[in-house]
């Protein structure tokens, strides 16, 4: 296994956040654990830098996040045992092959789950429920060539039958309204009976919060949402106002 440790890690705050969650067997539970933990960090925008212009630096940081690092970070440490691991699952999940580069960095989130599906950190909840074909320019990053992209979403006003199928630990990506991005939002999914929350790292709170799903949905404008589930360790050969 690679072993780059990024700028920015406390190997000693890591440790001390893998101790609190070895009880924990599953990832699903791990991920449950890893997400309450870090409750309250305050959100931090473009906590990753860099640019097309200046070389990539690998940054990991347990004390600050926006949405897209808050999701990667609790995700690699649930799939964790070390500190080194920690930082090699971190660098494979937000980098195409694990390659630290701006532009292999995972921008787009329709992107960053192929990638993930790839690898088989995680893979698609599949509900039987009819999802609507999106189809979409994505050009919203700067320096970034635009790709187009074709992708599934389940429509909000069918969420209600699609939170059957949800679980505790499920990653859940809120697909964007404007025509040249995909996905405006992210995070991570906890079920309380047959209600569900979403632990989300939130701008508009200036922090990691919790809060209702269904606050969520209806404060915001979305063209539908994609669930994904993570899949477990494998043998290694990602508008509205959130």
């Amino acid at each position: 296994m690679t072993q780059t440790r990024p700028r920015g890690l406390d190997g000693r705050q890591a440790q001390q956040l893998l101790s609190k969650a070895k009880a924990h067997r599953s990832v699903a539970e791990r991920v449950g654990s890893f997400s309450k933990l870090l409750l309250g960090c305050p959100y931090e925008a473009n906590p990753l830098g860099s640019s097309p212009e200046t070389p990539e630096i690998f940054t990991a940081s347990l004390t600050g996040f926006d949405c897209v690092t808050y999701v990667e970070t609790v995700l690699a440490l649930s799939l964790a045992a070390s500190p080194d691991e920690f930082a090699d699952w971190l660098r494979r999940i937000r980098y195409e092959d694990g390659r630290v580069e701006w532009a292999r960095r995972n921008h787009y989130m329709t992107g960053w789950i192929r990638s993930n599906a790839r690898i088989g950190v995680v893979r698609r909840v599949a509900a039987g429920i009819r999802a609507t074909s999106k189809e979409r320019l994505l050009d919203a990053v700067p320096g970034l060539r635009p790709t187009r992209t074709r992708f599934s979403c389940v429509p909000k006003r069918e969420m209600r039958r699609l939170e059957r199928h949800f679980k505790t630990g499920d990653l859940i990506f809120f697909a964007s309204t404007r025509a040249h991005l995909d996905v405006f939002h992210c995070g991570i999914l906890i079920r309380e009976g047959d209600r569900f929350r979403i632990r989300h790292a939130a701008c508009s709170r200036q922090s990691v919060v919790e809060q209702d799903l269904s606050d969520f949905l209806g404060a915001n404008r979305m063209a539908g949402v994609l669930v994904v589930r993570p899949a477990g360790k494998t043998e290694k050969t990602g508008e509205g106002r959130p």
